[in-house]
C-alpha cells in the first residue's frame, strides 16, 4: 500500500477540542504573560524566519491577535472541526489540520517574502480553518450552514463564495490587513490533500448529491 494513503486506525479523542484549548492557553499567555514577547516570538514574521526562526510557520497558527480574532477562529474550528474530526478519525484530523495549516505558513512566508513584505507579521490558525472547513464541504456536501443563523447555505456554496470572496479582496486589496493569501493557501492545500491522501477529487465530493 502507498505510505502516503496508509490509514490511520480509527480513533478519537476530540483533538478539536484540544487545539481549542491549546490555542486559548497560548492567547491567555499573550495577554498576561509579557505577551509582546510571546507574540514576537511565535507568529511568522518572514524576516524573522529567514533568520532562522523556522518554527513560526508552524507556530504562527496558534497565536491571535485580540478577542474577536480567536473567538471566530475557535467557533468556526469547533462548529466544522468536531464533525470533520469525527468522519476522519482523530489522528487523521489533527495532520489534516497541522499540516495544511504548516503548508498555508510556508505558502504565506514566501508570498510575502517575494512581494517585500519582510516584516509583515502573520498570526491565527484562519488558514488550517479554512481548509477544515474545504473537508467539511467534501464530506457533508448537503450539510446546510446558516449564514448569520438566517441565509441557508449547502456546505459547498458556502465553501466556493467564500474562495470567490478570497480571490476578489486578494486582487483588489479590500478588507487590508487580513491575510487572505494564507486563507486561499488553506484552502488550496486542503484541496491537494483530499487529491493525495485519499485519491479523492474534491470537486467531485463537492458537487455530488
Amino acid at each position: 500500500m502507498n505510505i502516503l494513503r496508509r490509514p490511520f486506525r480509527y480513533s478519537y479523542f476530540s483533538a478539536t477540542l484540544i487545539l481549542i484549548g491549546l490555542n486559548v492557553f497560548v492567547f491567555l499567555c499573550q495577554r498576561f504573560l509579557r505577551g509582546g514577547n510571546l507574540t514576537l516570538f511565535l507568529a511568522m514574521t518572514p524576516a524573522a524566519v529567514a533568520n532562522g526562526c523556522i518554527w513560526q510557520i508552524f507556530t504562527y497558527m496558534f497565536v491571535h491577535a485580540n478577542f474577536s480574532h480567536i473567538f471566530f477562529n475557535m467557533l468556526g474550528l469547533f462548529i466544522f472541526g468536531t464533525q470533520v474530526e469525527q468522519r476522519m478519525g482523530s489522528r487523521e484530523f489533527l495532520l489534516f489540520y497541522l499540516l495544511t495549516g504548516t503548508l498555508a505558513g510556508a505558502f504565506s512566508f514566501a508570498f510575502l517574502f517575494f512581494t517585500g513584505g519582510y516584516f509583515s507579521p502573520l498570526l491565527g490558525a484562519s488558514g488550517a480553518i479554512f481548509a477544515v472547513e474545504l473537508a467539511f464541504a467534501c464530506l457533508f456536501p448537503n450539510a446546510l450552514i446558516y449564514i448569520w443563523g438566517i441565509l441557508p447555505l449547502r456546505a459547498p456554496v458556502m465553501v466556493l463564495a467564500y474562495t470567490g470572496l478570497e480571490l476578489f479582496f486578494s486582487f483588489t486589496g479590500a478588507r487590508a490587513g487580513v491575510a487572505h493569501f494564507t486563507h486561499l493557501a488553506g484552502f488550496g492545500f486542503a484541496w491537494l490533500y483530499f487529491l493525495v491522501r485519499y485519491g479523492q477529487n474534491p470537486w467531485k465530493l463537492l458537487t455530488r448529491r
